[in-house]
């Protein structure tokens, strides 16, 4: 391995100037796609359709993502975060710019909910991934710093879109976001890379075999005086038998791949784990796009509030982030409980949604999720605590996988019952039944595997006091 692979992470310096650059990639890149209730009904007013598939809009931009990130992951391991979040910032400002030019829903679905959404996985991954490696001892306080710009970009667009919307219209909104999503590629101009990407080094490497065959061939020729070329039928034979070892190989890798996860999902607490994942994002993005039209649907505001409710959901969110992840280093706490709690608390919430019928009430509500919904910061601990250090690669993907999916599903659906039902009553009594479901689901099966397993219910925790890469690497 090259030198310039194993620097060490300076944890400072140059760093520092990682974390702004990082902070605001993720600002500029999510602050749409976190306030999108804003757009929502304005959509519903410019295309006349459904909300069930108006709603696909916004469930595609935030699940996208998820799913995608082994492959967002795999782009920023082979060709490094700078080059990442140039073309991830040109995707996420294409499709915003885009989107102003939609004639209809479906193709706002292409435009914001799928091109938006990878742009985002990739902004994502790069800024995580580099983050890591510049810090080792403030990792943790890092990767804070800069996933709190999500939430910060969510509370700002907010406010900005709306009035936005009432200088310019829906269409020039877009179109000055889109630019705004621009500045994205001037962050990656910060992004020195530390380590040598993948995709490079191999490049060397195939640079460094052909010039040393070179030089063998001139040793050969000057010693022999003659050169010997392979027959044609034997060149064909050696690439043909190459072909074969390569595809063998990745076959087996494929097959270690699938008995490896076959494995995680016979751990009882890992399988209701994914199971709770699944159900909390089926609801818990509800609110996120319907709350906001739901208060003006219901009368409980006339026009379009100064502080628009997705602005508190974000702004609480990200004090959600920092305070559980702080939780978290507290010796006695229980990641598993901590996370099945906040899920109890937000199944709660939404099921309290149809009864209030002021917007005071919503905002409270709005705060109380946002802060619930911070509990993505806990996943990577609690994940590590069930599967172990080594496995948390592979581990975190599935849930990824499931709470992406589940993200794409869970407002389509919400929408479909008020299509259906012309309420959102219905509508928040599902997301929040899911919601607390998937808590208490997750609760009992943590109970009931320490119950089993007293012996062995510190054992991961000694695995991860370093070592984050590998969460960056999925993130």
């Amino acid at each position: 391995m090259s030198a310039q692979n194993t620097k060490q992470a300076p944890d400072g310096g140059w760093g520092w100037a990682i974390v702004v650059a990082s902070f605001m990639g993720q600002l500029l890149a999510y602050g749409s796609p976190q306030s999108v209730g804003v757009l929502y009904p304005e959509w519903l007013s410019t295309f006349q359709d459904g909300k069930g598939m108006t709603a696909w809009v916004g469930s595609l931009v935030s699940g996208v993502g998820l799913i995608a990130s082994p492959i967002c992951s795999a782009c920023v391991v082979n060709f490094g975060a700078r080059p990442v979040t140039i073309f991830s910032g040109v995707m996420v400002s294409g499709g915003l710019m885009l989107s102003a030019f939609a004639p209809n829903v479906q193709f706002l679905i292409f435009s914001y909910g799928i091109v938006v959404g990878l742009g985002c996985g990739l902004v994502y991954a790069a800024t995580v991934t580099i983050t890591c490696q510049y810090f080792d001892k403030r990792r943790g306080l890092a990767l804070g710093i800069i996933t709190t710009g999500t939430s910060i970009g969510g509370f700002l667009y907010a406010t900005v879109q709306n009035e936005f919307i009432a200088l310019f219209g829906l269409d020039g909104c877009l179109l000055l976001i889109g630019c705004f999503a621009l500045n994205i590629i001037a962050c990656a101009g910060l992004m020195r890379p530390l380590h040598l990407p993948a995709y490079y080094l191999k490049q060397r490497a195939a640079l460094a075999e052909k010039a040393e065959e070179k030089k063998n061939q001139s040793v050969n020729v000057l010693i022999t005086g003659e050169t010997k070329e392979p027959p044609p039928y034997e060149k064909s034979l050696v690439s043909y038998t190459a072909l074969v070892r390569l595809v063998k190989k990745k076959q087996k890798e494929y097959s270690e791949y699938l008995h490896s996860m076959a494995e995680l999902l016979q751990n009882r607490v890992f399988s209701a784990t994914c199971v709770s994942l699944f159900a909390y994002c089926l609801g818990a993005y509800t609110p996120l796009l319907f709350l906001e039209d739901l208060a003006q649907t219901e009368g409980l505001i006339s026009g379009i509030s100064t502080i628009p409710l997705v602005s508190i959901m974000s702004i609480a969110a990200g004090g959600g982030k920092l305070l559980l992840g702080v939780m978290m280093d507290i010796r006695w706490m229980n990641s598993i409980f901590l996370y099945a709690f906040t899920l109890l608390g937000s199944g709660v919430a939404l099921l309290i949604i149809p009864v209030t019928k002021n917007y005071a009430g919503l905002q409270v509500i709005s705060a109380l999720l946002g802060f619930f919904s911070g509990n993505w910061s806990v996943i990577p601990y609690m994940t590590t605590k069930v599967v172990g250090m080594d496995r948390l690669t592979e581990a975190y993907g599935i849930l990824m996988f499931f709470g992406g999916f589940s993200i794409m599903l869970g407002p389509p659906v919400a929408g479909w019952i008020y299509d259906w039902m012309h309420s959102y009553d219905l509508a928040f009594y599902f997301s929040g039944s899911f919601v607390l479901l998937g808590g208490a689901g997750l609760f009992l099966a943590a109970v009931c595997c320490r119950n089993n397993n007293q012996d062995e219910s510190s054992t991961p925790d000694t695995e991860c006091i370093n070592d984050y890469d590998k969460v960056a690497t999925v993130a």
